[in-house]
């Protein structure tokens, strides 16, 4: 699913003006999506400490996979005009917004799956660990972006596929969870307003609006500040989502696996360094200083995400595990539906203010994190 992600993100933007929609429509799209996996993924974490952690996640990705190619089906009419204006628009809204329904289920009960095989002093590793391997999709996924060179869609057609056969895999060698955590009849209702894990919401919710105000928008500022046509911002979008990755990866395998630090403090480590990358896009105009900013980015990324995960993780009990991945996990969602919306009204007046803005939130949310850790909880 990392490869889904990575791809459409340099695709959608510039495929969406072609097909003649505007900054804040485009970003509506991915928003209200985002919106319904929020909404959905508590209730599937739910769900999979009944059923299971192995069905869910299978619902998921067969489900991410055919609602790829619904998207795809309704692009191809508007490409091919078909489809256009406001009608385009409404039926990508819906096809967006079923595909997100179905595969957030894959999300949270691959979080509780990752709880279940590990004990809390490998967690915050283990959770490094998944968040690998999502980067090593997102390395690969920009580089089928390139195919757009070839055919616009033919990165997304290939990305339903390659989500099938993950399917099929899933189906024939994914073993249950190993331990006898789940199916559970009588487990505690977790909400977001629970003490345990109010922080790690808040954090993951400010975190994720201000990485989404910044992969929203930078299609955009690629294709404005360097002229590009189509076909070459989805490659050099792509390019720079695979350093992006790259460095996240990077940041997950030699410090999050190998240095024994604090979820928050992980999280809190992480925003100068996102500060230092969101800085440098609102004041670059030229391919190679947006690209590093887009490294630093994924370096600051690759220590947030593990901490924010394994913390709330880590703040209850193995029979909530699903519920409280369903929850950690909606913070990415809620954040997506929040920061496109901002990122795309901000950037049509000022795409430098669009940058600053998102830096501001980290400003708020180091401060956040400072007041956190002196606190008697902690």
């Amino acid at each position: 699913m990392g490869v889904g992600f990575s791809v459409l993100f340099p695709v959608l933007t510039p495929v969406g003006r072609q097909l003649g929609l505007n900054e804040l429509q485009i970003t509506s799209i991915i928003a209200v999506s985002s919106l319904t996996v929020f909404l959905a993924t508590p209730r599937w974490g739910r769900l999979s400490d009944r059923l299971g952690r192995k069905p869910i996640i299978l619902i998921g990705v067969f489900g991410f996979s055919i609602g790829t190619f619904l998207f795809n089906v309704i692009l191809e009419l508007g490409l091919s005009a078909k489809l256009s204006g406001l009608s385009l628009f409404f039926a990508l809204l819906l096809a967006r917004i079923c595909h997100a329904s179905i595969m957030s289920a894959a999300m949270p009960a691959a979080t509780a799956y990752m709880a279940d095989i590990t004990d809390i002093g490998s967690r915050t590793k283990g959770m490094g660990a998944a968040g690998a391997a999502n980067n090593l999709g997102s390395i690969v996924g920009p580089a089928l972006s390139g195919l757009a060179i070839i055919s616009l869609l033919l990165p997304l057609w290939l990305v339903g596929c390659l989500a099938f056969l993950n399917g099929l895999f899933a189906l024939r060698f994914l073993p249950p969870s190993p331990r006898g955590r789940e199916k559970s009849q009588n487990i505690e209702k977790l909400r977001y307003s629970d003490s345990r894990i109010l922080p790690y919401i808040i954090a993951g919710v400010a975190l994720f609006t201000g990485f989404a105000i910044v992969q929203q928008t930078m299609g955009f500022k690629f294709q404005d500040s360097l002229a590009l046509t189509t076909a070459e911002t989805s490659a050099v979008f792509g390019s720079a989502l695979v350093l992006s990755a790259i460095s996240a990866l990077a940041s997950q395998v030699f410090i999050v696996q190998r240095i024994k630090i604090e979820p928050i403090a992980l999280i809190q480590i992480a925003m100068p360094i996102l500060i230092l990358a969101f800085i440098l896009m609102a004041f670059s105009e030229t391919r190679l200083p947006l690209t590093v900013a887009f490294g630093i980015m994924g370096l600051g990324m690759g220590l947030a995400a593990p901490g924010l995960m394994a913390g709330a993780s880590l703040a209850v009990p193995a029979e909530n595990q699903g519920a409280v991945a369903g929850l950690a996990s909606s913070c990415g969602p809620l954040g997506f539906t929040i920061g496109p919306l901002i990122g795309g009204a901000i950037y049509q007046f000022s795409p430098t203010a669009t940058y600053l803005f998102a830096a501001s939130i980290y400003f708020l949310l180091f401060l956040f994190l400072s007041k956190l850790e002196k606190s008697p909880r902690n």
